[in-house]
């Protein structure tokens, strides 16, 4: 009777110290971190990086790549629903109403204010750009630039205005975002009829490049972004921006406020990666994939290794 008297009371002491051992390992975990993206390749691509560096760094991560347009990301982040998604400097422009200014055409200014105001209005965190701009731009077949002598979007305009036949696909944030095809059409003084706009849901500027370098419905301009890689590979041409419309887009990371409070060393994971990633770089990682059709995760952890952020 003695002898299961105390095995009673051991019992407990036992209990106790295996949910103790529990609790410390719990209490050692680092995350989970939701790591979002836009739906386009850079996005894709960046996020994979994001992804791959937290684990590799010993943090539980949420895949949600792919997430949405600008505005649903935007919103998630500052929900909870995410905690770290790539974004882009030139829409603070757009976030905070000051599109006006001249500040975003400076990579720099840009930057700074953006981190300024997010903090501030919803207590965001910008870790470090890439220096890389990645701007909203149109681009057309290099044969019609040649045979109409197109090569800025003042030539482009003068066309339309012309009689010139065009029709332009882009995603719905590229038609109806005031950061993108009202922009150009109201600096260059041009306006395309809905007929002349095909819209699609995705983001992605590879299919809207491949439908205008194969004419698909008609097709023979695209929204294109200053680092895709399919622009060459299409025959394609990017139209200058001679009046400056778009602001400077340099891509980071935007992390909520608390993730950073709790894990500050993530600065520290991610900045050296995005401050790697220059104009030919992301231009000829964003070809691997929407060209050459590679797995987003497999270009992003190749490059990761080849520059020794991750060990093979």
């Amino acid at each position: 009777m003695k002898r299961l008297f105390s095995l009673l009371i051991l019992l407990p002491l036992v209990f106790s110290f295996i949910a103790g051992g529990c609790t410390g390992e719990t209490a050692n975990q680092k995350g989970p971190i939701t790591v979002g993206s836009k739906i386009d390749v850079e996005g894709s691509l960046l996020s994979q990086m994001i992804i791959l560096m937290l684990r590799s760094e010993g943090f539980e991560v949420v895949d949600k790549s792919q997430f949405g347009p600008t505005s649903v990301v935007k919103k998630a982040l500052e929900t909870g629903e995410l905690d770290i998604y790539p974004e882009y400097t030139g829409n603070g422009a757009f976030f905070f109403d000051e599109a006006d200014s001249d500040v975003w055409k400076d990579a720099q200014k840009g930057y700074e204010r953006v981190k300024l105001l997010d903090g501030e209005a919803n207590g965001v965190i910008w870790l470090a750009t890439a220096p890389a701009n990645n701007t909203w731009a149109i681009a057309v077949p290099r044969a019609l630039a040649e045979e109409h002598g197109l090569s800025t979007l003042a030539d482009f305009a003068a066309y339309i205005n012309g009689g010139g036949t065009v029709k332009l696909i882009g995603s719905e944030e590229f038609v109806n975002s005031p950061a993108a095809l009202p922009a150009f059409q109201e600096a260059y003084e041009f306006t395309l009829r809905k007929d002349q706009i095909l819209t699609v849901s995705s983001g992605d500027t590879t299919q809207t490049e491949k439908a205008a370098a194969e004419g698909t419905d008609g097709v023979n301009a695209a929204m294109a972004y200053g680092t895709d890689g399919a622009i060459d590979a299409l025959n394609l041409v990017i139209l200058d921006d001679p009046r400056g419309v778009q602001p400077v887009y340099e891509p980071a990371p935007r992390v909520r406020g608390q993730i950073m409070e709790d894990y500050p060393e993530i600065a520290d994971i991610l900045n050296p990666v995005f401050q790697s990633l220059n104009l030919e770089i992301l231009q000829s990682l964003n070809a691997r994939i929407g060209v050459q059709g590679e797995n987003p995760a497999d270009v992003a952890r190749e490059y990761l290794i080849s520059k020794g952020f991750l060990k093979e």
